[in-house]
């Protein structure tokens, strides 16, 4: 993109009465961005929604000034940009109607993983929610997916440490611009977060992290992720706005169960009674849900993994791939009189063992 259409869509953005749905529905009836600026009234009246006060804003000259110091600043940091209509744009989140037109990254991301999840829940997190969220990322490492969270206190940064520790992608969607950091304390971990994966933001170097900007970018963390977990939520907080984005969205939502007597497993313990969301017991859940599938492993480590010891519940499914074969999950479950999670459970444990591997169709057989 050129600077002067790049310039153009910036002062798009900070023309009043104009945010990302109108300033797509201008563009979709105007060449670029810069021609919007000089079309005649007339023809933008035309425009379903487009009236004349919106038209009149078109003409403040401000705008022009103000996108000229933030293309400035984007300039002089290397700040990577991202076009609603670029094929780096998050695909999943180019199909929400209210997605940014413009992001601003930092770091080194792939916007466009198959596995995206992102992980959201309170800011007080308990020790439960903490050893939860450390043990599912843990789980779901071998499967290689990037976590997403909004880089806040609590949940946010167990995840995004959790993942770093995995060896994981994760990217921090914040409330502000790239040229602070937010809360000050998790700024030791901008540099590693950066080296795989990093920020994502649609708000400028003059935003601060005000209130309404958490609500806001929501819906970033939502829209561009397969699914959204809940780890731990009062009955009323920004992860509950977060997991309602992801249903409007047509995205799966999980939610961690907890005690009906404890503050922050009301919000979850909701999510699900109202059908809103999964149950998430373990990484299983997930695999099951999503139909996710490990890799098969090498030969040489199938072989050198034939020789651990299995469980008893593990011994048991083993014992009956072996006299039947490949098997549907759910016939596996029923066969073997064991609930589908639970036998799901166990299936994962197998394929991170070699003793299993999976098939399309949520089918499994003995390595």
């Amino acid at each position: 993109m050129n600077d002067t259409e790049l310039l153009h869509l910036l002062a798009l953005l900070k023309v009043d009465g104009v945010g990302d749905i109108v300033a797509k529905k201008l563009l979709s009836h105007c060449e670029n961005a810069e021609s919007i600026f000089k079309t005649k009234a007339s023809k933008l009246t035309s425009i379903d929604g487009i009236g004349k006060t919106l038209i009149k804003s078109l003409k403040d000259k401000s705008v022009l000034k103000q996108a000229e110091e933030e293309l400035r600043f984007i300039k002089d940091n290397n700040i990577n940009l991202l076009y609603y209509q670029d094929k780096e744009y998050p695909n999943r989140l180019k199909h929400c109607i209210d997605s940014p037109l413009l992001m601003f990254s930092s770091g080194k991301m792939d916007l466009n993983h198959q596995k995206i999840i992102s992980i959201v829940g309170t800011r007080e997190v308990t020790s439960y929610g903490m050893e939860f969220c450390k043990k599912l990322i843990e789980d779901l490492a071998p499967l290689n997916p990037i976590i997403v969270s909004g880089f806040a206190y609590g949940v946010d940064i167990v995840a995004h440490k959790a993942a770093m520790d995995n060896n994981l992608q994760t990217i921090g969607v914040i409330a502000h611009g790239l040229n602070q950091v937010y809360p000050k304390v998790h700024k030791k971990y901008v540099a590693k977060m950066e080296e795989n994966g990093g920020f994502l933001t649609e708000f400028w170097s003059t935003s601060n992290p005000e209130k309404e900007n958490f609500v806001k970018r929501n819906r970033i963390v939502a829209g561009m992720s397969e699914a959204t977990i809940v780890i731990e939520s009062a009955e009323k907080g920004g992860s509950l706005i977060t997991a309602n984005l992801a249903n409007d969205y047509n995205r799966d939502v999980f939610a961690v169960p907890g005690r009906i007597s404890d503050k922050f497993s009301q919000g979850c313990n909701n999510l699900i009674k109202t059908q809103r969301a999964h149950l998430l017991s373990s990484a299983a859940d997930i695999l099951y849900i999503l139909n996710w599938e490990l890799q098969p492993k090498e030969e040489k480590v199938i072989q050198k993994q034939l020789f651990i010891t299995l469980e008893n519940d593990e011994q048991k499914l083993y014992d009956y791939l072996i006299k039947n074969g490949k098997q549907l999950l759910d016939v596996i479950a029923l066969d073997c009189d064991l609930p589908v999670f639970k036998t799901a459970s166990i299936l994962l444990n197998m394929e991170l063992k070699g003793v299993v591997r999976p098939l399309p169709g949520k089918l499994f057989e003995v390595v």
